[in-house]
C-alpha cells in the first residue's frame, strides 16, 4: 500500500443513532450528531462550534496529516512548480469606461488582487483604487468580491467575506482620498448595483438561512437600518439578484431557481420607483433580460424552446404577450448567454459540443460568428463597459494552449490579440496532445472525453490518470488550459474529463437526462468514460484517480458505491454526498431552491425513493472501497461540513479494504476552499501528491 505502514488508528465516530420516518419508511443515522444544532451562528463565530465536534475534525486532520506525511518534500516541489508557472506580478489589460480604463494586477508575492484605473488611452501610471492583499492583513481567510465605480468614477462598492461563509460586507471606497466611507453594509450576497447619480445603491441580504431573499436601497450616508426594502421573496425556493445595464436605465431583480425564472424592473433614474413585473413565473419557463436602449432583448425557453431563444419587447410593454422574435431556437445549438450593444446583438452558444460567440447586426440583421478550429476549447465572452462600443473583448484556451485574450470589432470583423497567458517556467505547446473522444454509456449515448498528455506518454495502458466530472445544474465543464495540471501529465498523467450529462455539454437534453429520476445516468456515464478510456488503453482502472467537487464529489460518492474497483483513488472535494438528508431539511440553504434538481422527497415518496436510491451516504456497503481523499470547509453554506464528515465515518465503519479514508477540513475556509492565489495552489499540490501517491508515482 502506498501510504506508511505506521500509521495510527483512524478516528472511529460516536454512534448516536437517530431514526426518521418519512411516507412510512423508517431510516437510521449513526452520524447525525456531527450537524451542529447551531450551525446558522457558527459559519460567522466558529469559536462556539461544539467541543466534540471540534475534537473529531481536529482528530482527522491529525490522521490524513500522519497518512500524508510521506508527501511533504513532493508537496512542496508541486507547489513549486505550480508557482512557477504563474507570473507574481501580473496585470490584466484594462477595459475602457469613460475617461478611464479599470483592470487588476498582482504583486509579487502577493495573494489577493489589486484593482487599478490608468487614463482611458493607456499609461505606465496605474491608480490603485482597492489593494487587496492590505484588506486581507491579519485575516485567515479573505474573499474580495470585486469592485464597482459609479458612473461619475469618484467612488467604488466593494465586498469581503473573511469567513468562508459567504456573508460580505459591502463598504464605499472615496477615490479622492482612498478611504471608506463610513457606510457599512452587512449579511449581503457580495455585490450592488449603484442609481445613475452614484448616491445610493442596491443589494441583496442574505437572511438567517443564507437566502438571498430581499433586495434593499441604501443612499450614502445613512445606516443601514434605515434602507429602504425594496422587493422580498417570500418563497424559500427561490434564489433573488439584482443586476444593471451598460446603459443605467434599468435596475433588475431576477428570482430563479434551476427552472423557472422571473423578472421585476426598475427605471435607474426613479430609484424609488416600484419594481415593475415583466412576466410573472411559470414553472420550467426561464427567461432573462438584456437592455437594448428602446427594446429589451430576451434569452428564454419559452414556447418548447429546450435550446433558447431570443425575443425582444418594448421597454415600455415588456410583457410576454409583446415578444416578438429575433434569434429563432435552433435544435442542437443551445444558447448559453446574450448581451446588447448600439449596433449589435451578440450572444454565445454551444454547437456540436463546442462554444462560439455568435454576432448580430442589429439593423441589417446579418450575423457571423467567431469560432476556432481546435478539436476542443473553450471561449470566454469578456464584453465591454461602455454600451456604444464596437469592440468587444472574449478569451480562448485549450488544453495545451494557454489563455489568450483578444479584442475583437464587431464591424470590421478585426481580431486583436491583446495578450498570451505567460508561463515564467516555460511551455511548450508541440510537447502536449489534446483529444476528444466518445465512450459509449449504457443506453448507446456517446459521452464526450477530452483528453491531454505529453506526446512522449505511452499509450500500453500504464499511464496513471485524473478523471474529472462534474454533472449537474447545466454546468458545462470546459476544455480549457491549466497550468497546474501540467503537473500531472508530466509525469506521466492522462488528465481527462468526462463531460458527463447532467450537464448542457451536448445541449439541454443532455442537462435534462442527467437530473431528477435520470440522475444515475451521469454516474453510470463517467464509469462508461472509465471503461472506455481502459479499452482504448489509454490507462488501466487500478491506475485512474477520479476527482470531483461539490456536486461533483456527489458524483465520486455514487461510483464510489457503483464500480470501486474501477478506480485506484477518488478526491472527493465539498462532496454533496448525504443527498437525501439534505433535500429533507427545508432550513438548509440550499435546499428548497435544489428540489427541481434532485427532486422534492417531503412531498414525494417517488422523489424519496430515487434519491434513496443513489445518495452516496445512504448507500455506503461492505464494499473494498479505493483510497479515498475528502475535502471539506468548515463554514461552507453549500456543501455543509457535516455531509464529508459523517460519509468519512461510514466509509471507514463498512469499507472491506485497507484502504485509507482521509479527511481533511479547513478549519477557516468554506466552499471555495483557500482564498488567496498561493494558498489554493497549496490545496491543489495535496490533492495531486495524493493522485501520485495512490498511484505508485510518488
Amino acid at each position: 500500500m502506498p501510504f506508511p505502514k505506521t500509521l495510527p488508528a483512524p478516528p472511529v465516530a460516536a454512534k448516536k443513532p437517530v431514526t426518521d420516518t418519512r411516507h412510512g419508511i423508517t431510516r437510521t443515522d449513526d452520524y447525525a450528531w456531527l450537524r451542529a444544532d447551531n450551525w446558522q451562528a457558527m459559519f460567522k463565530d466558529t469559536s462556539i462550534l461544539d467541543p466534540e465536534i471540534r475534537a473529531h475534525l481536529e482528530a482527522e486532520n491529525d490522521y490524513q496529516q500522519a497518512a500524508m506525511a510521506d508527501t511533504e518534500a513532493l508537496r512542496a516541489e508541486l507547489f513549486k512548480e505550480m508557482r512557477a508557472r504563474i507570473k507574481e506580478d501580473d496585470s490584466s489589460v484594462p477595459m475602457k469606461d469613460g475617461p478611464y480604463a479599470y483592470g487588476t494586477l498582482y504583486v509579487t508575492g502577493g495573494e489577493q488582487a489589486h484593482y487599478f484605473r490608468t487614463p482611458r488611452e493607456g499609461s505606465d501610471l496605474k491608480e490603485v483604487l482597492l489593494n487587496g492583499d492590505r484588506e486581507a492583513e491579519g485575516k485567515d481567510y479573505c474573499r474580495i468580491a470585486g469592485i464597482d465605480h459609479t458612473s461619475q468614477h469618484d467612488k467604488g462598492l466593494w465586498g469581503y467575506d473573511d469567513k468562508g461563509s459567504e456573508y460580505f460586507t459591502l463598504k464605499i471606497r472615496d477615490f479622492a482620498t482612498g478611504q471608506d466611507l463610513d457606510d457599512v453594509i452587512e449579511n449581503t450576497g457580495g455585490g450592488g448595483v449603484w442609481a445613475p447619480d452614484g448616491k445610493s445603491f442596491f443589494y441583496s441580504m442574505l437572511d438567517e438561512n443564507h437566502r438571498p431573499s430581499k433586495v434593499f436601497h441604501h443612499i450614502l450616508g445613512t445606516p443601514q437600518s434605515a434602507d429602504r426594502l425594496v422587493f422580498e421573496e417570500e418563497d424559500p425556493g427561490f434564489f433573488m439578484g439584482v443586476g444593471g445595464s451598460l446603459l443605467d436605465d434599468y435596475i433588475f431583480i431576477d428570482i430563479h431557481d434551476h427552472e423557472t425564472s422571473e423578472n421585476w424592473i426598475i427605471p435607474a433614474n426613479d430609484p424609488s420607483a416600484e419594481p415593475q413585473l415583466v412576466a410573472a413565473r411559470e414553472d420550467g419557463i426561464e427567461y432573462e433580460l438584456t437592455s437594448g436602449g428602446d427594446v429589451f432583448y430576451v434569452l428564454t425557453n419559452d414556447g418548447d424552446a429546450k435550446d433558447f431563444k431570443i425575443m425582444q419587447a418594448p421597454v415600455s410593454a415588456p410583457g410576454k404577450e409583446n415578444w416578438t422574435e429575433v434569434v429563432p431556437h435552433r435544435p442542437g445549438t443551445l444558447i448559453l448567454s446574450h448581451g446588447a450593444f448600439a449596433g449589435y446583438l451578440l450572444w454565445m452558444e454551444r454547437h456540436e459540443g463546442l462554444p462560439r460567440i455568435m454576432i448580430r447586426d442589429r439593423v441589417t440583421g446579418e450575423e457571423h460568428a467567431i469560432a476556432f478550429a481546435e478539436e476542443a476549447y473553450s471561449l470566454g465572452l469578456g464584453g465591454a463597459l461602455e454600451y456604444d462600443s464596437e469592440w468587444i473583448r472574449f478569451t480562448y484556451s485549450s488544453m495545451t494552449t494557454p489563455s489568450q485574450l483578444y479584442d475583437y470589432n464587431m464591424r470590421t470583423r478585426q481580431r486583436v490579440l491583446l495578450k498570451t497567458q505567460e508561463v515564467p517556467s516555460g511551455h511548450t505547446i508541440e510537447d502536449y496532445v489534446t483529444r476528444r473522444v466518445f465512450a459509449e454509456a449504457h443506453d448507446g449515448e456517446k459521452v464526450p472525453v477530452t483528453l491531454l498528455y505529453r506526446k512522449d506518454t505511452a499509450l500500453d495502458g500504464s499511464a496513471p490518470c485524473l478523471l474529472y466530472g462534474y454533472g449537474a445544474y447545466g454546468i458545462s465543464i470546459p476544455a480549457s488550459f491549466s497550468t497546474n495540471a501540467l503537473s500531472l501529465v508530466n509525469r506521466g498523467f492522462v488528465y481527462t474529463i468526462a463531460h458527463v450529462r447532467g450537464g448542457k455539454d451536448k445541449g439541454f437534453a443532455w442537462y435534462e437526462d442527467g437530473k431528477m429520476e435520470g440522475k444515475t445516468n451521469t454516474f453510470k456515464d463517467f464509469i462508461a468514460a472509465a471503461d472506455h478510456l481502459v479499452a482504448e488503453k489509454f490507462t488501466s482502472y487500478d491506475r485512474i484517480v477520479a476527482e470531483g467537487g461539490s456536486a461533483g464529489g456527489m458524483l465520486m460518492g455514487a461510483i464510489a458505491n457503483m464500480a470501486p474497483e474501477k478506480f485506484g483513488g477518488i478526491i472527493a472535494a465539498v462532496p454533496f454526498v448525504d443527498v437525501l438528508n439534505t433535500m429533507l431539511d427545508d432550513t438548509l440553504p440550499l435546499t428548497p431552491p435544489e428540489w427541481p434538481e434532485w427532486g422534492n422527497p417531503l412531498e414525494s415518496v417517488e422523489d424519496y425513493r430515487n434519491i434513496a436510491s443513489y445518495s452516496p451516504y445512504d448507500n455506503v456497503g461492505a464494499r473494498a472501497y479505493p483510497p479515498v481523499l475528502i475535502l471539506s470547509g468548515l463554514t461552507d453554506p453549500r456543501v455543509t461540513y457535516w455531509e464529508p464528515t459523517k460519509w468519512a465515518a461510514k466509509l471507514r465503519e463498512h469499507s472491506t479494504s485497507d484502504n485509507p479514508i482521509l479527511l481533511k477540513t479547513n478549519m477557516g475556509a468554506g466552499h471555495g476552499g483557500a482564498s488567496g492565489r498561493f494558498q489554493r495552489l497549496e490545496e491543489i499540490a495535496y490533492e495531486y501528491a495524493f493522485a501520485l501517491q495512490v498511484t505508485g508515482r510518488a
